[in-house]
């Protein structure tokens, strides 16, 4: 007690009570960026082995406040989106968030279009901070929700002729946010030998593992997908988990990036977060679970000496009544599927249909995913 209160008494300004690094932000958007990095090691991963995770979840909303602030002040710069005009966008929660911090910094109403899926949580918090939330009733017969919420996204876009919708799908300003990420991650570890990154809409993926191989041209890049989406060509089929994935084919999937790519089970992703929780008290939701379930298989299979960043995309508290929920994990039937130590191997995407951790070393853009991207530019030419 003695030491404590020396110390107390040697300070002689208040300023010297901020922690080192302790910001002052004039405004909400300072509060994005430089996320810390945490190591992941035992018990959660073998003996001796482990990996950093970047805890994107620190900033307000999650990663894709990033793409959201950085999407918007660029519509704004090049005069697509006009002064006080509405933002529209599809979206499963985290980009809704960012979307709704960038209408609260830039002035501009929010509407945002999601499906039954949406955590209730974010929902509560979108209205919270103002935007306006649309929920479609009924998912695409091809396209599934991500289809039947663009159409919707569409229709609120005739009906306000002035709004502007990010399209974060397609939009490569989702793909040049994720610069300052990626410099982060270099300015902390110094070296990075392999990038495990959640694959949804493309964006952060390709945003941070293109400026990290620029620094580290030999740099191993591991796609995580979920079962049943179609990115990466897997057959389209009903997905629990949300942040990652597609039933559509994303434009921002850099293909020719990944070395690898796995995918997994809602039960495996499930395990993994609370894993996490138990054992490193920093976890999220799906997209968490099942990039540290993948990052934890390379540490194991990797040399000692190998340094892998896994990226967090956010917290696990929208996740409290679904992924950490006992009652609710049940009803899904998601307890008590410890995953396999090592995933099944596929030569290719479409030797099988794969149905639970999966690893393929053949990554190629699926054909449907080209006729997709051929079509939507020339709709936009029209």
């Amino acid at each position: 007690m003695t030491h404590l209160s020396s110390a107390v008494s040697a300070v002689s300004s208040p300023a010297q009570l901020l922690a080192a690094g302790a910001r002052s932000a004039p405004s909400p958007a300072a509060l994005v960026g430089d996320t810390p990095v945490l190591w992941v090691g035992e018990p959660f991963t073998a003996a001796g082995r482990g990996f950093w995770a970047k805890l994107e979840g620190h900033n307000p909303g999650g990663i894709k406040d990033r793409t959201a602030l950085y999407m918007v002040r660029a519509a704004r710069e090049r005069g697509q989106l006009l002064p006080g005009a509405r933002i529209v966008e599809s979206t499963s929660g985290t980009l809704g968030l960012g979307l709704a911090l960038a209408g609260v910094v830039f002035g501009h109403p929010v509407s945002v279009v999601t499906d039954p899926g949406m955590e209730p949580q974010v929902a509560g918090l979108l209205r919270a901070y103002g935007a306006e939330v649309h929920l479609v009733g009924e998912p695409h017969p091809e396209g599934g929700w991500q289809q039947a919420r663009r159409e919707r996204v569409a229709e609120l876009l005739a009906e306000h002729p002035a709004a502007w919708c990010p399209d974060q799908y397609h939009n490569p300003d989702n793909v040049v946010a994720y610069a300052p990420l990626a410099h982060e991650l270099v300015a902390q570890l110094g070296r990075i030998d392999t990038l495990v990154v959640s694959v949804g809409t493309g964006g952060h993926s390709a945003g941070i593992g293109r400026v990290l191989r620029s620094f580290f041209p030999g740099l191993r890049v591991v796609g995580v997908d979920t079962c049943a989406s179609t990115i990466f060509g897997q057959p389209a089929g009903t997905r629990l988990m949300r942040g990652l994935g597609s039933s559509i084919y994303p434009g921002n999937v850099a293909y020719d990036l990944f070395d690898e790519v796995h995918w997994v089970a809602a039960p495996e992703a499930v395990w993994a977060a609370r894993a996490l929780a138990r054992t490193r008290y920093a976890t999220g939701g799906w997209s968490v679970g099942a990039v540290a379930l993948v990052a934890r298989w390379v540490a194991r299979t990797s040399p000692a000496e190998e340094r892998i960043a896994a990226v967090f995309p956010d917290g696990p508290h929208r996740y409290v009544q679904t992924v950490f929920d006992d009652d609710w994990c049940r009803r899904h039937r998601l307890l008590g599927h410890v995953p396999a130590d090592d995933p099944g191997e596929i030569g290719r995407a479409s030797e099988a249909v794969v149905t639970c951790w999966t690893r393929c070393r053949s990554v190629e853009r699926p054909a449907a995913a080209g006729e997709s991207l051929a079509g939507q530019m020339a709709g936009a030419g029209r």
